[in-house]
């Protein structure tokens, strides 16, 4: 029985040769590695092999679906070294010629073999939107093309990338070595015999994603959002991966990295209507995929539409023929609350009612007076999820113009509360709560006409430094 993972460590010579044929799904993330990033694999490269003559460099770990003796891959983790390292051997092999230079060109190429029938393919594959652009330039080594090329005519920010990480390789070899073949040469021979990866294979990819999950892999750190992309994608038919990659990396890309990871939390909210116990990642398969009939649903129906309310919540800019600075105002309040447990409902609401302005505005009026209740009388954490799980309850059941949710009004207690509250010494509450307050009450008294810059939340910009002295008459 042979084993399900199974980990070597190997040169480079061994990882761009033969025994290994990486392929990138097409539903992975795109490569993302910039200069920070390149710089300093080049840089710790190249002092390690300056100041250590004999010790081996161990550049991390790679996760492959790979079955035995057999040396097509699947790259699960590792793109952005293979694709890096790739990058600084073809550059090396185009500051050199006649033999050496194809000799550095089989690590990067397999050259093929006519009397066996072998074609010559690339070691590394991209995914198939990156590959034609990365084989022309880069792996044929074209770098005076690849340089020539408009960076904004470019169709990604994975090719953006590959320009600029070539552009910055090159110009560091010449730094380095200069013209000097033979120092050039040592330096490839450091890297394809003392330079280590260690690369841990598994014959499917449910094992692969479990070692995938629990390790680190060098420069950008791994979000739950990427391994949830890997399960998803990778469960769809081969023929809809790009497809549904395509409208995954639209989402990523219009909300931004950390703030689609806070979208997977709040779906996971509205779905929980709990606080979290597990990881993220966790809750999110056993509260959300598991209820979802497919993977194509789970994207369709929940990701994109919560993905667009999150954007117009977050940036206060949803659209409509009536009622939309009204409901903008609204959501520039809330984004002053000091915690982000009103997003949930937010978005709940907005993918079901974005297009009904007039009860839009009931909903977010009343929202922010919910929301502003919880945050002056100081609710904690858990009181909030409580009540706030409720509401998405509610908004879950029948609701609509004519019929508007209640959830979200306040309760008798709750409007005693914040009696109390305001009645009370608000001088003494905590800076951001005493804050929210005037700026909210200075609203009122100005009719909406004043504004204050999200940043500015200090008594001066409400209060005038010096009260004039009324005397009576």
């Amino acid at each position: 029985m042979s084993k399900k993972i199974s980990g070597a460590e190997y040169p480079l010579a061994k990882i761009f040769s033969a025994e290994f044929q990486y392929e990138i799904p097409a539903y992975q993330r795109p490569y993302a590695w910039t200069d920070d990033e390149t710089l300093e694999l080049f840089d710790d490269l190249y002092e390690f092999h300056r100041t250590e003559a004999e010790d081996d460099y161990f550049l991390g770990s790679i996760v492959l679906i790979k079955q035995e003796a057999e040396p097509q891959a699947q790259v699960i983790d590792g793109q952005q070294r293979l694709t890096t390292l790739t990058i600084l051997l073809a550059a090396i092999a185009s500051k050199i010629s006649g033999e050496l230079r194809s000799t550095v060109l089989q690590y990067i190429q397999e050259p093929g073999n006519p009397l066996e029938g072998l074609e010559p393919k690339p070691r590394l594959s991209l995914r198939p939107r990156d590959q034609a652009f990365f084989g022309k330039y880069v792996q044929q080594l074209d770098f005076e093309g690849l340089e020539s090329l408009d960076q904004t005519s470019l169709d990604n920010e994975a090719q953006q990338n590959i320009q600029v990480n070539s552009r910055l390789l090159l110009r560091r070899l010449e730094i380095r070595f200069g013209e000097g073949s033979e120092s050039l040469k040592q330096f490839a021979s450091f890297l394809l015999q003392r330079c280590y990866l260690v690369a841990v294979s598994t014959p499917n990819q449910k094992s692969a994603f479990r070692v995938f999950s629990v390790m680190n892999n060098r420069g950008l750190d791994l979000q739950p959002t990427d391994i949830v992309k890997a399960q998803i994608i990778g469960q769809l038919p081969e023929a809809e991966q790009a497809d549904y990659t395509d409208r995954w990396e639209a989402m990523e890309a219009k909300v931004g990295r950390a703030g689609f990871n806070d979208l997977f939390a709040y779906t996971r909210m509205i779905f929980a209507k709990s606080k979290a116990k597990k990881t993220l990642l966790e809750e999110f398969r056993d509260q959300v995929q598991s209820q979802m009939s497919s993977p194509s649903k789970l994207i369709e129906d929940v990701l994109e539409p919560y993905s667009e309310a999150q954007f117009i919540t977050r940036h206060c800019n949803y659209s409509a023929e009536s009622n939309a600075e009204g409901v903008n105002t609204y959501l520039r309040w809330l984004n002053r609350i000091d915690n982000s447990d009103w997003v949930p409902p937010a978005i709940l609401f907005l993918s079901r009612f974005r297009h009904e302005p007039e009860y839009a505005l009931w909903f977010f009026q009343r929202l922010e007076r919910l929301a502003a209740y919880m945050h002056i009388c100081a609710r904690n954490i858990n009181q909030r999820i409580e009540r706030y799980a409720e509401l998405l309850a509610a908004l879950e059941g029948e609701h609509g113009p004519r019929n508007p949710v209640q959830a979200v009004e306040l309760t008798d207690y709750e409007k005693a509360s914040m009696r109390w509250a305001l009645n009370g010494e608000i001088y003494r509450l905590t800076a951001r709560r005493r804050n929210y307050l005037l700026l909210r009450l200075d609203s009122f008294l100005s009719d909406g006409a004043a504004s204050y810059e999200p940043s500015i939340l200090t008594i001066e910009h409400v209060l005038p430094p010096q009260v004039k002295q009324v005397t009576a008459g």
